[in-house]
């Protein structure tokens, strides 16, 4: 049950450390939203209970389509700024 835990502590320390490549963030989120299945799959074992399961596959779709749009900008960006570290523009 803690390794849901530490993966999605994982994942929170990455996106607060690393601000400006998306790519990391992007896979930091990923981290994040499998600490929390693995999490609510342990907890739904653990009571006998199939929701937590039906749950994590929900948030699945939502990882994978959320990685399917990010990808998507992270092209767009390159195509127009030619590298996917973000820099202060403002």
């Amino acid at each position: 049950m803690d390794i849901g835990l530490i993966l999605c502590f994982l994942g929170m320390c990455g996106i607060l450390l690393n601000s400006k490549n998306i790519l990391i963030s992007l896979i930091s989120i990923e981290i994040m939203f499998y600490g929390i299945n693995f999490y609510l799959i342990i907890i739904s074992l653990y009571h006998d209970d199939i929701s937590g399961q039906i749950l994590s596959l929900f948030i699945l779709t939502i990882a994978a389509a959320e990685s399917a749009i990010a990808l998507a900008l992270i092209m767009a960006y390159f195509k127009i700024f030619r590298d996917i570290i973000f820099e202060h523009s403002y």
